[in-house]
């Protein structure tokens, strides 16, 4: 499918969508209570549901009603040699993994080509070091063993998905663990949802040292709630904000713990002049800050390594498109320059890299200049609405 934008401004009010982040740790959280749990406002991107069929092929007896999800987790974890679709969700194979491990049985986890280029060092070397199965193909991984409690060193400057897992599987075996983080530990703050989103089945989990997470034996219950609004997803619908448009997004928790809640702080720099920023703590935002600062004045950004492995590399993603509107980026050691451009239309197609955050944060710089994205379908990984919501808001866009 391909979008094509003539230059408007935007305004009016919207909700920005449920947090992707939450809602995998809800429906998580909710299959490890044992108990039936009601998680509200779930919006069923592509990544979600992989959660759910993931959930679903380990036991969970799920009931989708709107924006309801009923677990009845009763049956979790019993069933046999289950077959895991994660689809292109780096999320759900990372959380999903380690509980893979708890079971004693062979489990295999499939997806797209690129989920598996994105890396899984820290589970295979952890199957290695316990003499579990890991046997890894182009498309899938299959684990067997028996995780048990204990203590555990991951890296920290991977990804904070490998914490999760872990976390949730050491909660799912009872009794008391803990992991150590290997510094530098980027995007603790996913690790602070974590232990935030399962505290409300009452999980006994806390950081007791800046490196040290415990996961102690915990009496789960059932919890009935509602996902919190998505900064993730907000940034691009703020963005247009600082490009002339009128934007009010409602929905989003002011004490949420979500590490890019920063962007707003990020927008307001750029802004003002040629920032530096670190964005190690929120690798996601690099596309749309990538954007904004092409049409400002420029900036720098450190901490970006890790968007080599994200649906595509989403610096070289950026730096390509935006040649074809005469501008691009400038790349260093763990940095990238965005310099001051002049970007215009040529005609060009820009292309989508098969990553939604590519495509959103496209549709911000195309919505001041005119042009088209092919691929956008792309975006139904984490925003299904987002084409939906910015022609509610008066974007001249067309979809074909």
């Amino acid at each position: 499918m391909t979008a094509t934008f003539k230059p408007s401004l935007l305004e009016g009010t919207i909700e920005s969508p449920p947090s992707k982040s939450m809602a995998h740790r809800y429906l998580i959280g909710s299959a490890l209570s044992g108990q039936k749990c009601v998680i509200y406002g779930v919006d069923y991107s592509e990544d979600i549901l992989a959660s759910i069929d993931c959930l679903k092929a380990l036991g969970a007896d799920i009931i989708i009603d709107g924006d309801k999800v009923i677990i009845d987790s009763s049956s979790f974890m019993t069933a046999d040699n289950p077959v895991l679709e994660c689809r292109e969700s780096g999320s759900t194979l990372r959380f999903f993994i380690p509980l893979a491990l708890c079971m004693g049985k062979s489990v295999t986890l499939k997806g797209s080509e690129r989920l598996f280029e994105r890396p899984l060092d820290v589970y295979e070397d952890l199957c290695k070091n316990n003499g579990f199965e890991f046997k890894k193909s182009k498309n899938s991984v299959t684990v067997c063993g028996k995780l048990k409690k204990g203590i555990y060193k991951v890296r920290g400057d991977i990804s904070s998905q490998f914490i999760t897992g872990l976390i949730f599987a050491l909660l799912f075996l009872g009794g008391d663990s803990s992991i150590e983080i290997i510094p530098p530990f980027e995007s603790k703050s996913y690790v602070n949802l974590t232990i935030s989103a399962l505290e409300a089945f009452g999980a006994n989990v806390s950081f007791t040292e800046e490196y040290k997470v415990e996961v102690r034996k915990s009496n789960l219950h059932s919890y009935s709630g509602k996902i919190e609004g998505d900064y993730s997803n907000a940034a691009f619908l703020d963005a247009f904000n600082y490009i002339g448009s009128k934007i009010k997004i409602e929905n989003l928790n002011q004490k949420s713990l979500q590490g890019d809640k920063v962007y707003s702080d990020y927008f307001a720099l750029i802004s003002d002049g040629t920032p530096t920023l670190d964005i190690s703590d929120c690798p996601d935002l690099g596309p749309v800050l990538f954007a904004l600062a092409s049409l400002k004045n420029g900036a720098n950004f450190t901490g970006t390594d890790r968007l080599k492995a994200k649906e595509s590399d989403r610096g070289m993603a950026m730096h390509e498109e935006l040649k074809k509107l005469g501008g691009g980026l400038i790349f260093g050691e763990n940095c990238i320059t965005v310099p001051n451009q002049n970007l215009e239309y040529k005609g060009e197609i820009l292309s989508s890299h098969n990553d939604h955050r590519i495509v959103m944060a496209l549709s911000v710089i195309l919505s001041t200049i005119g042009g088209s994205i092919e691929g956008i379908e792309a975006v139904r990984k984490s925003y299904p609405d987002f084409f939906k919501d910015i022609k509610k808001l008066k974007a001249e866009v067309y979809i074909k």
